[in-house]
């Protein structure tokens, strides 16, 4: 019988996770390695920070996800370097040798090396992420009540540089809490003088998207007093003033970054093999070209195929199925099989701007509105991986449509703890 071969997973998100949900572990030996003990639902972040769901409710700790599966060890840890010469993985708690490594490090926040942003503007790529800007704005309203007016004019200015997908359901969210919650409770507080503007590069949001999608989400936005800025960029961030491309200067306490993405990068790979936005280069098994043992799965992953000459959108579906491909690869693998190439089937995207307002792209159709809210709706609900989760946020959500409240503005900081915002300069 041969010797069982050790699998390194680097990354718990949707890749990682879902490689090892998938791996035959009757067959390899698994070592997990995060920084978390938990696996974040990304796509609800935003939720989080408007205070419409708890952090655990979109949350998952590795080891429950993972208890019954045998042949599993789990580290949380971080990764240092890699040394593919040696089949070595150095990390803060030890080095760890594999026969494979699968790299589902996903991605990072890219600020274009623009330090005094990455210093001081709010991003969302985590779970921490998300509680940082939720109590960032709820302390930023109590201190408004005892503010100057000269301070007052920064708090009132909520800018978001990005109209993708987060950027978009980041501006919707605000702007419901805006109309619908604030001015209960802060009654003094004059609400209508709260702008929430979003800055994008190119000439639409959500540019990814098609043409009903790009125009839909613009009007769905300044229908609920969102200000939409296109084809201006975000400069800089300099003492609480945004400074835009068109000569534009905001006065601003909180500054959303969701402007680009950049790949984390592991020390020790080859150069070469980096491609544009620091993702590695793979074949279409997802083997990284030039290593006969090292893969890459999720966002991290650059594949060309005739299909996506310029690599594969960075979406859930695509990490997942990567990963499914690759857990199958491997007992083909073990079975001198011939093994599959990956090929994305585009199920199309969706994003969701407030209440009956969303925007679905599928590959036989488009369609907004109403409908598109509750597609939206229903399919993320069904990837939540509990059922417990599912059912604590369908109660979430349907106590939030009767009443157009929720009860979970909760500060949670020591109250003599300054914020503290983790950010990493590309």
């Amino acid at each position: 019988m041969n010797e069982r071969k050790q699998i390194i997973v680097i990354g718990g998100g949707f890749a990682g996770m879902q490689f090892v949900r998938k791996i035959d572990t009757s067959l390899f030996d698994v070592l997990l390695i995060d920084k978390l003990n938990h696996h974040q639902f990304q796509p609800l972040f935003y939720q989080v920070a408007t205070s419409q769901l708890e952090p655990s409710s979109i949350s998952f700790p590795f080891r429950k996800i993972f208890q019954k599966k045998r042949h599993l060890q789990i580290r949380m840890t971080e990764v240092l370097k890699v040394e593919p010469e040696k089949n070595l993985l150095h990390t803060g708690i030890g080095v760890f040798d594999y026969d494979y490594l699968v790299i589902a490090t996903g991605c990072q926040t890219n600020f274009f090396n623009n330090k005094s942003i990455a210093e001081s503007a709010f991003t969302l790529k985590s779970t921490y992420d998300s509680i940082t800007i939720r109590n960032h704005v709820l302390q930023m309203f109590e201190d408004y009540i005892s503010s100057s007016d000269e301070e007052r004019e920064a708090m009132l200015n909520i800018v978001i540089a990005g109209a993708g997908p987060t950027g978009v359901e980041m501006a919707g969210a605000f702007a419901e809490i805006k109309k619908n919650i604030l001015p209960k409770d802060y009654p003094g507080i004059d609400f209508s003088h709260l702008k929430i503007i979003v800055v994008e590069g190119s000439a639409n949001t959500l540019n990814s998207m098609s043409d009903n999608a790009k125009a839909a989400s613009r009007q769905y936005l300044e229908e609920m007093g969102v200000e939409v800025v296109t084809q201006v960029q975000v400069l800089d961030y300099i003492n609480e003033v945004v400074h835009l491309s068109n000569g534009r200067e905001i006065k601003c306490k909180t500054l959303v970054w969701a402007a680009g993405v950049t790949g984390n990068l592991i020390e020790g790979m080859n150069p070469d093999v980096v491609q544009r936005g620091n993702r590695l280069k793979v074949n279409r098994t997802n083997r990284v070209e030039g290593y006969d043992d090292i893969y890459a799965i999720g966002d991290i992953a650059h594949m060309e195929t005739p299909k996506y000459p310029k690599g594969h959108p960075q979406l859930a579906n695509v990490a997942i199925n990567q990963a499914v491909n690759l857990a199958r690869n491997f007992k083909r693998k073990l079975n001198n099989k011939e093994l599959k190439e990956f090929e994305y089937r585009d199920l199309g995207s969706m994003a969701t701007v407030g209440k009956h307002k969303a925007v679905v792209d599928l590959p036989f159709m488009k369609f907004k509105g109403f409908f598109a809210w509750y597609v939206w709706m229903f399919l993320h609900l069904m990837l939540i991986l509990s059922v417990k989760n599912k059912l604590i946020i369908f109660i979430n959500w349907a106590w939030a449509y009767i009443t157009k409240d929720t009860s979970l503005r909760l500060i949670l900081v020591q109250p003599e703890e300054k914020e503290k915002k983790k950010t990493v300069v590309d």
